[in-house]
């Protein structure tokens, strides 16, 4: 990795700290520190990894009790294994977003590299932008793993239409970082409540955007606060579309516009709320503050 200084020696003419070039080793050495970090702890992620597995597992055992070939392999019991499958990847991500983008921000305000990053040059967006990547390449390989093992017990997993399956996760993805960037913004006023906050934004995913059961399960009420929520269109979309099976909460049309949409427009919308919480800590000193 090329080392960006503002002289590289002193027969050279100066290197700029802007620019593409600047930017992406910017961005690089932001993502390798992330990725150590996260190496440092080998018993963490050994034990993650079994996490994840226990989670999966007894989900998609529970919902097996109640289909009729109980947890024999059957078409019918993959469907329900992608059923609980596909609604726990989306669940995951925006879960090890809300942490990983948005309360580590707060850990960082703790320990005071917050405000000395603010003392260097370097992209405050590439610092966030890092954190997605970490996101990607831990979570998307439990997710993976998941999909592998479920796979090698019930049988193999329904892909009715991958493309279409692909391009509703890579938006949804993409708003789900905008809703991590909106999160970091709110941890960074709201401070140790961030924590208390992330745990009842899981659960509220969790029972309203009903990513391990049908959404005809919940009551009416419930279904009629779902529709307000963009999430839900992306478990139903992204799920339904793999399975081969009818939208429940709008026709698939709506839903598609509805998270092409939140992909787009999230991102930048969450990256101006940081933005703007942001100057406001600097402005009131409290980018370093327990």
């Amino acid at each position: 990795m090329t080392t960006l200084t503002p002289y590289s020696n002193s027969h050279q003419a100066p290197q700029h700290l802007t620019g593409l070039a600047a930017w992406w080793a910017t961005l690089s050495a932001m993502t390798k520190k992330e990725l150590l970090i996260m190496l440092r702890y080998p018993v963490e992620l050994v034990a993650s990894f079994g996490q994840v597995f226990l989670i999966v597992i007894i989900l998609t055992l529970a919902g097996l009790m109640f289909s009729r070939s109980g947890t024999q392999a059957s078409a019918e019991n993959s469907a329900t294994a992608g059923l609980v499958v596909y609604g726990f990847i989306l669940f995951i991500f925006v879960s090890d977003t809300m942490w990983t983008i948005g309360y580590n921000v707060r850990r960082e305000q703790k320990q005071g590299t917050l405000e000395q990053l603010y003392l260097s040059p370097a992209s405050k967006f590439n610092s966030l932008l890092s954190r997605v990547t970490v996101t990607l390449v831990w979570t998307g390989t439990l997710c993976i793993a998941s999909a592998l093992l479920m796979s090698a017990m019930i049988g193999k997993l329904p892909f009715a239409n991958l493309p279409l399956g692909l391009y509703f996760l890579i938006l949804s993805l993409f708003g789900t970082f905008g809703v991590g960037f909106a999160f970091a913004a709110i941890t960074l006023r709201v401070r140790e409540a961030g924590q208390t906050l992330a745990n009842f934004f899981q659960f509220t995913f969790m029972v309203l955007c009903a990513p391990f059961f049908p959404f005809s399960a919940l009551p009416g009420w419930m279904q009629n606060i779902a529709r307000f929520i963009p999430l839900s269109y992306s478990v139903d979309a992204f799920r339904t579309t793999l399975m081969g099976t009818s939208p429940e909460l709008a026709p698939l049309q709506v839903e598609f516009i509805i998270v092409t949409v939140f992909g787009l427009v999230m991102p930048f919308l969450g990256y101006w709320m940081y933005r703007r919480e942001e100057d406001a800590a600097r402005a009131k000193g409290s980018l370093s503050e327990y």
